[in-house]
């Protein structure tokens, strides 16, 4: 069997070997690694703030993940176009959400509704289409 590679346009293919650093350069690389999660997460988290607040419909979920395309999928058949916004994990919900959120996390009208889990079951009891018009994502 094969495995899927996941294509990215910012990465060259094949992936070019990086040179071997001295001992003296890896620990200057790895205490400057430790600073930038946690300022990367946190300027993740302002822009996935930010982004719920403007858009009527937002999936926040990671780069490549099924479950998201599902969702969009599903969101655009019924005439959603939902943004969507790409986090390396959990951690950049922290902010927005109480407990524990799984990803892809789908937010209307600038509250969380759920994961996948959540938005089928309002969509198969007929309650996501209401919900949708109320947030100003559909106008029929």
């Amino acid at each position: 069997m094969y495995q899927a590679i996941p294509y990215s346009a910012s990465r060259p293919w094949p992936p070019r070997p990086q040179p071997a650093l001295p001992m003296a350069e890896v620990a200057e690389v790895t205490v400057a690694e430790e600073a930038l999660p946690a300022a990367a997460a946190e300027k993740s988290g302002e822009e996935v703030r930010r982004a719920v607040a403007e858009c009527p419909v937002l999936i926040v979920g990671r780069r490549g993940c099924c479950l998201s395309h599902v969702v969009k999928r599903l969101l655009q058949g019924l005439g959603v176009n939902p943004a969507v916004h790409e986090v390396a994990g959990e951690a950049e919900l922290a902010g927005l959400v109480d407990g524990d959120v799984a990803l892809p996390a789908v937010f209307v009208g600038g509250r969380l509704l759920g994961g996948l889990d959540r938005l089928m079951a309002v969509h198969i009891s007929g309650e996501l289409v209401p919900i949708l018009k109320e947030a100003g994502a559909l106008w029929l």
